[in-house]
């Protein structure tokens, strides 16, 4: 009987690579150029929600912000690579002056790497955060909405929505209550002030509670100026609070339900691509609409009070114009002002300020 053929071993006495000989190769392919790899406080940059898709995602992140980075704030520049080191060469010959130079020519090495955008590690599935650098996040995604809102052109597949982050603390109450009281000075401190809502929303974190982070952030913009007033239909400000694991993200946007949530795929759509009603229900309610409108008139000719009688006609109204919700969806933002879904939604009201927000 032949003895079975024994395979050769490989190169290296047969052992495996160890798991730490592989973080090299890891790592540059990562070429994040030691810069920071996972979301962490201290950061600024753009959080980006996508469909499963996170490396498709991430693409079409660097392409939209390298091409309205370009338009809003000129080129990136890098340094020059072949530029020579400072210092004589004289000083070779001295150890601490040659160990002081390596470390700043390793310095001036890493610094050139770090790109004005990079993408890190959120915590979070469906979720892409890209650190800025040298940029201002909510100035860049105000732009890219506002420019693709007028021209009605879609320029991504798979992101969501685009949200800038301003600033990042750990996701404790007090370091939250901290961090907010100078955070929100530029926006909300006498003699600043407007109108405002709080949007609220975490990921796998279960030690923070929706209410109490709303209630302090509201008394904080209260005692920065008595005058900011909470207004859930068109607020002039919208605080955005993402807490994804062990990380706060704070922003102040502008044009939050004129822009759609901020949602790529819903600011370039037209009025006749937003969600209609069934046409059997829309068919109801313009026939409930019209003999509503023949009784008004007819009331009209012999009632002087013609305001009075059309306040009493619409909340009968109300209950047969469901699906296009003009004014029940707005009590309801009002109870639930924190959920982003609720709070965030764009009522019929909120449309027809559209032309007075551009």
């Amino acid at each position: 009987m032949a003895s079975p053929v024994q395979q050769p071993l490989p190169s290296g006495g047969g052992k495996r690579k160890g798991r730490a000989q592989y973080a090299p190769a890891k790592r540059a392919r990562r070429g994040d150029g030691g810069g920071p790899r996972q979301l962490e406080p201290g950061l600024q940059g753009i959080l980006i929600t996508c469909n499963m898709n996170e490396r498709k995602c991430v693409e079409e992140a660097y392409s939209l912000l390298n091409e309205y980075g370009d338009d809003l704030f000129g080129p990136e520049t890098f340094a020059d690579k072949d530029q020579p080191p400072s210092g004589s060469e004289g000083e070779d010959d001295d150890v601490e002056a040659a160990l002081k130079k390596e470390v700043g020519d390793i310095k001036a090495s890493t610094e050139m790497r770090l790109r004005r955008f990079q993408s890190v590690d959120s915590g979070a599935n469906n979720v892409v955060f890209i650190r800025t650098l040298g940029i201002e996040p909510e100035k860049l995604v105000h732009h890219i909405l506002q420019d693709m809102y007028k021209t009605k052109k879609k320029k991504t597949r798979v992101i969501l929505r685009m949200l800038p982050i301003s600033g990042t603390c750990k996701a404790f109450l007090e370091d939250m209550k901290k961090y907010a009281e100078t955070f929100l000075e530029p926006w909300f401190k006498a003699p600043n002030k407007g109108t405002f809502q709080i949007i609220y929303k975490s990921r796998n974190n279960s030690h923070m509670n929706r209410d109490e982070v709303i209630k302090e952030l509201a008394g904080i913009v209260g005692t920065l100026n008595s005058e900011n007033k909470v207004d859930l239909t068109n607020p002039q400000y919208t605080v955005v609070v993402e807490i994804i694991k062990a990380v706060c993200c704070l922003s102040v946007v502008e044009d939050y339900m004129l822009f759609r949530k901020y949602n790529l795929q819903e600011v370039v759509k037209t009025a006749k691509e937003l969600p209609q009603p069934h046409p059997e229900q829309a068919a109801r309610a313009q026939d409930g609409q019209e003999a509503k409108l023949a009784s008004a008139n007819g009331s009209n000719q012999d009632d002087p009070t013609e305001g009075k009688s059309n306040e009493q006609v619409e909340p009968e109204n109300g209950v047969e114009l469901g699906p296009t919700q003009p004014s029940s969806q707005t009590p309801e933002g009002k109870e639930e002002a924190a959920t982003p879904e609720l709070a965030g939604q764009v009522t019929a009201g909120s449309e027809s300020n559209e032309n007075d927000l551009s």
